[in-house]
């Protein structure tokens, strides 16, 4: 069971790790786009951590659909409605729910997955976040299956995550301005993918000191 105060955790690793890594991110994003996708999730998730104190804890849905505001009004590009969708999305499926389980989690993770495909016209080998957001969803929801402990399917999607962002360097990017370079996308791991490991890393390295229940 999670509760609000690891949902809290959850999003500001996420937001701490955009702004720390907009550098790398950005310079992934170089390769084959036109390289402001670390700068535009960086200047968006500034404000969620300026305004943290501010958003409505009423419950976990509230408190993501504030923040998805936030995103979708200040990531610029098309990262803002993508990442926006992906917060909206899990914010509905945990209307009125101060707790969630694992089974929620996967039910929020997946939901954004089939947002994140609608917004973004997007498909899984499309060379999208999407690659390592889905492989981690099912990493998730074996590891619950199997009853593994809390920590352990955090760290079995960070790997997963990990995995899954480097299998992208083959493959031709489908959809974003990395699709506009062709065959020239092929040789370097999709910058959404490797933002997605590299924030499930900072969460699972972090989870066992984060406070609150385990």
């Amino acid at each position: 069971m999670t509760n609000m105060s690891d949902v809290e955790f959850v999003v500001r690793t996420i937001a701490q790790t955009a702004v720390d890594n907009e550098k790398y991110f950005g310079d992934l994003d170089a390769v084959v786009g036109d390289g402001d996708f670390g700068y535009s999730l960086a200047r968006g998730f500034e404000i969620v951590l300026k305004d943290w104190d501010s958003y409505d804890r009423t419950d976990i849905s509230t408190f993501l659909s504030k923040v998805a505001i936030t995103i979708t009004g200040r990531i610029g590009g098309t990262s803002g409605p993508i990442w926006g969708t992906a917060f909206l999305r899990a914010a509905a499926v945990a209307k009125g729910k101060t707790d969630i389980t694992g089974d929620d989690a996967v039910a929020m993770l997946r939901s954004a997955i089939t947002g994140i495909m609608a917004r973004g016209n997007a498909e899984l080998g499309d060379k999208t976040l999407l690659d390592a957001l889905a492989p981690l969803t099912d990493a998730i929801e074996a590891e619950l299956i199997a009853g593994t402990t809390t920590s352990e399917i955090v760290s079995a999607a960070a790997e997963a995550a990990r995995a899954a962002a480097e299998a992208t360097t083959p493959m031709i990017a489908r959809r974003g301005r990395a699709s506009y370079t062709g065959e020239r996308s092929i040789g370097s791991p999709d910058a959404g993918a490797v933002a997605v490991a590299v924030i499930l890393e900072a969460i699972a390295s972090n989870w066992d000191s984060r406070g609150g229940p385990r």
